[in-house]
């Protein structure tokens, strides 16, 4: 080894080891968040999932899990959504594996997304606020 050449623990010269966040389980996510939301408005017969938004996706460096983000519009009970959510787990992954052409789907976890509930409860305070008030927003 010549003198000054500084390597990476995996034995790289150090300019080629990425420090910036992998990009491919970026992509993977938002196409996951994408698709869901399509699934959600033109495939799902289940009434309990028609008044929810997914707010985001996370997923693993791995691709073998994802976190999915939700908030629920309405006065739907979350425990259905969650019910709901659950049992049509297999229709989400079979619907992902076909239209992200992936080798295998990451595992769903659906989560309801609280800083998302909260949002929507103020703003729903404030129209009413200014409902009573007689002023617009």
């Amino acid at each position: 080894m010549a003198a000054g050449k500084a390597k990476s623990r995996f034995g790289l010269p150090a300019g080629l080891v990425r420090s910036e966040p992998k990009r491919r389980p970026i992509r993977v996510a938002d196409a996951i968040k994408a698709e869901l939301a399509s699934l959600l408005v033109r495939k799902i017969n289940d009434p309990r999932l028609y008044n929810i938004i997914i707010t985001s996706v996370e997923v693993g460096d791995d691709l073998g899990h994802a976190r999915v983000l939700y908030s629920i519009i309405g006065d739907e009970e979350p425990g259905n959504v969650a019910k709901g959510l659950e049992s049509s787990k297999g229709f989400f992954r079979s619907n992902l594996a076909r239209a992200l052409e992936l080798r295998h789907v990451p595992a769903l976890d659906f989560r309801l997304d609280i800083a998302g509930q909260k949002q929507a409860e103020m703003e729903q305070l404030l129209r009413e606020v200014t409902k009573d008030d007689g002023s617009s927003p």
